[in-house]
């Protein structure tokens, strides 16, 4: 088998980082070509770091981020009440690994939503599915499944999810049903998988928003144990780079 038909069947084959890494090597010259065993674990460690980048922009794809951020975009200061070291720690996944919550919360343009989008970015990058949503898409998730005789396949899908985001928690009147829904994502995510709630309003004044204690105090139990807590201060960063 020549060379050209050995990168057809790699392509073939959908070994799409294999071909790209032995096209290299046959662009160079003989005496710079890597000797066969070299040239096997070449081959195998960019195949899978082509595979892992396919994974990260294809769960990037899914996840729907509302914001194209980066975690190098995002801005750590002692006015934001945010630190590089509280960001690095978040970096790492260990939260997910940990199904533990994140907890976002600051006033109206201190880069909430950008933060979060931010580790969403991350976890796709680190093989995490994740889902974005704000509030009223999941209102409208919820009331949908609901009337297509759905709800139960959406709540298995979300549990599968390793990241949720919730954003723009606390700023929409939330019907009874969806409070009982959000229960028990919490119930099903608890201990098993991680989320990210990002809110103008502070963490304590949660109870109140869902104006429901049986469900307050079965929900925040779960949402607060062992969470992060992020909060975000200074002028908004509407217009600015984060």
């Amino acid at each position: 088998m020549n060379n050209e038909a050995t990168l057809q069947q790699l392509r073939e084959l959908k070994l799409r980082g294999m071909a790209a890494a032995y096209q290299q090597q046959l662009e160079l010259p003989v005496d710079r070509q890597l000797e066969a065993h070299e040239l096997m674990a070449h081959l195998a460690q960019s195949e899978a770091l082509n595979r892992k980048s396919e994974r990260a922009a294809s769960y990037l794809r899914m996840a729907g981020l509302r914001l194209n951020a980066q975690p190098e975009s995002v801005i750590c200061s002692q006015e934001r009440n945010f630190s590089k070291q509280q960001l690095a720690t978040l970096l790492e996944g260990t939260y997910i690994r940990q199904a533990q919550p994140v907890l976002i919360s600051g006033p109206a343009g201190a880069g909430k939503s950008h933060l979060a989008c931010a580790l969403g970015y991350q976890a796709c990058s680190q093989g995490y599915k994740t889902l974005y949503m704000n509030m009223n898409k999941l209102i409208e998730k919820i009331t949908m499944a609901k009337l297509e005789g759905t709800y139960l396949n959406l709540l298995a899908k979300m549990e599968r999810i390793p990241l949720i985001i919730l954003d723009d928690f606390g700023l929409q009147v939330m019907p009874t049903e969806v409070k009982l829904a959000l229960l028990q994502i919490m119930e099903d995510r608890y201990e098993r998988k991680s989320i990210i709630v990002a809110s103008q309003m502070p963490v304590g004044s949660y109870h109140d928003y869902l104006n429901d204690p049986a469900v307050a105090d079965a929900f925040l139990d779960r949402l607060t144990a062992n969470a992060h807590r992020i909060e975000l201060k200074g002028d908004s960063l509407r217009g600015k780079k984060l």
